[in-house]
């Protein structure tokens, strides 16, 4: 791992919810120190700007040519993803933007052709996977301690965010989890199904129910809303010795043992020759902000000229499985995933 001499100069465009948090981090992290901020809410921008000592920009394209950062994180809206992304490459700087990539196929493409050809790094903010009880769920994982998986079910469920117009529910927020499907799995989805409704957001759905197969056989459920007045985060993955199960927001993770795959069932049980609750373990883990773990691997794959963790292809299959899950809420119809799907 390389130690740099000279911090790695960051900057961050559009600083609301998630922005901000980028900022402070860039401010507290050895490998970089924050040049600047822009938003176009010229009050946010000068308040943060404020807050660290650094200028405030309205207008990001004076900022990347006064600043000429080598880091920049994209946090504007969705929609504004492939314009903004651009600019930055193009300034010369390394790119991380919040997931997801874009609100198309073409212009998710398009970022990662653009860094391809200018050499930038481009990684994707799919913050979920540095959650300190997912990579422990992915070692246990691969670990083979689970054996064969047969279920991954996520729930991501809370009240409405004020912060959102462009997307709904599906492309916000979906993403995080069919990322988290992928990356403890190792597999990928072959096809998908999906009922969504749109009960109180006026513009897109803000509930989704959706089923995705997996090409090794697991079958993966996903529950999403903006429509439960209290946050649940939990994904638990189901398997040949038993079930592991993480609580995102506590930062837990939680192994229920099945007796009988491990050889411990009671002989009394024995006639059921089925499942049987065994052990349960909470495992002790070493807390820490997800977000500065990401923001670490990017500046460190700079540093290191390494492939970022999360990749633009990964980006880039999240939201096709994303906008995959929306069509078959519209068609009611299974969608299959392939080279016939690029076109989403």
């Amino acid at each position: 791992m390389t130690s740099p001499t000279t911090p790695l100069k960051a900057a961050v465009i559009g600083v609301g919810s998630m922005g901000q948090h980028h900022a402070r981090v860039y401010t507290a992290l050895p490998a970089t120190t924050l040049v600047g901020v822009a938003d176009r809410d010229p009050n946010r921008a000068e308040e943060l700007g404020s807050t660290y000592g650094v200028p405030s920009y309205t207008d990001y394209g004076e900022m990347l040519t006064s600043e000429a950062p080598d880091l920049v994180t994209v946090a504007v809206p969705t929609s504004l993803h492939h314009e903004v992304a651009s600019a930055a490459m193009e300034s010369g700087a390394h790119i991380l933007v919040e997931k997801p990539i874009a609100g198309a196929i073409d212009e998710a493409q398009a970022i990662i052709d653009r860094a391809n050809e200018l050499g930038r790094k481009l990684m994707v903010g799919h913050i979920v996977r540095f959650d300190p009880a997912i990579q422990a769920l992915k070692h246990h994982l691969d670990e083979g301690e689970l054996g064969r998986i047969f279920q991954i079910v996520c729930r991501r469920v809370g009240p409405f965010p004020a912060r959102i117009r462009d997307v709904g529910v599906v492309v916000d927020l979906a993403p995080h989890d069919l990322d988290v499907m992928r990356f403890v799995s190792g597999d990928e989805p072959v096809r998908v199904y999906a009922e969504t409704q749109q009960e109180i957001h006026t513009d897109h759905e803000d509930l989704l129910t959706g089923l995705i197969h997996f090409q090794g056989g697991p079958t993966g459920m996903l529950e999403i809303n903006w429509l439960t007045p209290t946050k649940v985060r939990d994904v638990t993955v189901l398997g040949e010795r038993g079930m592991f199960r993480v609580d995102s927001l506590t930062k837990d993770l939680f192994f229920y043992e099945n007796a009988q795959a491990n050889g411990e069932m009671w002989s009394a049980l024995e006639v059921l020759k089925g499942v049987s609750e065994g052990r349960m373990v909470r495992y002790p883990l070493q807390r820490y902000e997800p977000l500065k773990a990401e923001l670490e691997a990017f500046a460190q794959a700079v540093l290191d000229d390494e492939p970022v963790p999360v990749s633009g292809q990964d980006g880039l299959q999240a939201l096709r499985l994303a906008l995959a899950l929306v069509e078959s809420g519209k068609t009611h119809q299974v969608v299959e995933i392939g080279q016939g799907h690029e076109s989403l």
